[in-house]
């Protein structure tokens, strides 16, 4: 480890770490059989016991090493720390953090940050609806402080052991994107995706203005798992013409 790495990177370090367990977590429930779902806002806005284990886990771990940072997650907006570090067993809280972030060199426009000016966004679990029907690639985990992405069901169709599944992607201005292998749209080729269930005119009109080669739209839920699609290289743009995608 490199010596006193700056606090975004031991930050990023974290949530890298938590990112995993937050797979990890979502798994158990899956197998389990019990999703608890409800309707926050109706059939197309769901939350599942995963959403809620999930984002206490999040902040309580990132909370419990990061104590001035500010949390916001997609269940219940401003995190309350000591309800959710309360409220979970030990096993849900994750204190480690990934080595390989801590080796590199924070870049220099954040060297100086300090942990109270920091803001941690969270969507515990993007694409609910998918997991709910199982389609169980299309989930992701979101931390935002840099970018933190955990795919729990990576390469799940491969019948791989339940501890070998999942991918967590990372990257930083000023450092790169980190955790995958880039791809290559074909040259001349516009591949767009857009949203799986809350399509309507106006985003299709816009898809079509487009004139794209291909739309990857039906096979693809969760505004995490289209971005992943971006960072791949498999598509060219993601286009949602409508109010929905949250911060």
């Amino acid at each position: 480890m490199s010596g006193n790495p700056a606090v975004v990177m031991c930050l990023v370090a974290s949530a890298y770490a938590v990112a995993e367990k937050a797979g990890a977590i979502i798994r158990r429930v899956l197998h389990s059989g019990e999703l608890g779902i409800v309707e926050k806002t109706g059939a197309n806005d769901l939350q599942t016991l995963a959403d809620r284990l999930v984002q206490q886990s999040i902040c309580a771990s990132l909370s419990k090493s990061f104590p001035k940072i500010t949390i916001i997650g997609e269940e219940v907006g401003v995190c309350n720390i000591r309800i959710c570090q309360r409220r979970l067993s030990e096993d849900l809280i994750e204190s480690s953090q990934s080595e390989e972030i801590l080796q590199k060199s924070c870049p220099l426009e954040y060297s100086a940050l300090k942990e109270e000016e920091l803001v941690v966004w969270v969507d515990p679990l993007d694409g609910t609806k998918e997991y709910t029907e199982g389609l169980l690639d299309h989930m992701t985990v979101l931390i935002a402080i840099a970018g933190v992405i955990n795919q729990p069901f990576f390469n799940y169709q491969l019948g791989t052991e339940t501890a070998d599944m999942g991918r967590t992607l990372w990257g930083m201005p000023g450092l790169g994107a980190f955790g995958f292998e880039l791809q290559e749209v074909p040259d001349g080729r516009r591949i767009v995706t857009t949203t799986r269930s809350h399509s309507n005119k106006l985003v299709t009109d816009t898809v079509d203005a487009m004139e794209p080669h291909d739309v990857i739209w039906r096979r693809v839920g969760g505004a995490g798992n289209k971005i992943v699609q971006l960072v791949e290289g498999k598509a060219s743009a993601y286009v949602f013409a409508c109010l929905g995608t949250k911060k």
